[in-house]
């Protein structure tokens, strides 16, 4: 079994910032991308920062120059850091493994549960 939990979510005045964290559990094997997504309410889940195992951070256009997507391999945690935070950054953040566990050769997306993020004044 494999569990994804993210937390450091919670309310923030517009400019502030926040750190949110995610770790993976369980029988992993390997763990490829760590992904971190958002949902804002009557919107689509969108990506917000990706980063695949020993590669380079990839960032949704409205995000770049504000957030930072870091990862602890060992740990098998990856961690967002928001800055400049904005009314419109508003939204469930949800944490994203795409790994492979020892039970199964392929690999599968694991979600969390969600954490809350409320940019406002």
């Amino acid at each position: 079994q494999v569990q994804v939990v993210e937390s450091g979510g919670g309310l923030v005045q517009p400019g502030g910032s926040l750190r949110l964290s995610c770790a993976a559990s369980g029988s992993i094997f390997s763990i490829n991308i760590m992904s971190w997504f958002r949902q804002a309410p009557g919107k689509q889940r969108e990506l917000v920062a990706a980063l695949r195992s020993g590669g380079t951070p990839n960032y949704a256009d409205a995000v770049k120059g504000r957030f930072t997507i870091s990862r602890d391999n060992a740990k098998n945690t990856v961690y967002l850091l928001m800055n400049s935070l904005k009314p419109e950054d508003t939204a469930v953040y949800y944490c994203n493994a795409y790994l492979q566990t020892y039970y199964r050769g392929s690999y599968s997306d694991y979600w969390g549960q969600g954490t809350q993020v409320t940019v406002s004044s």
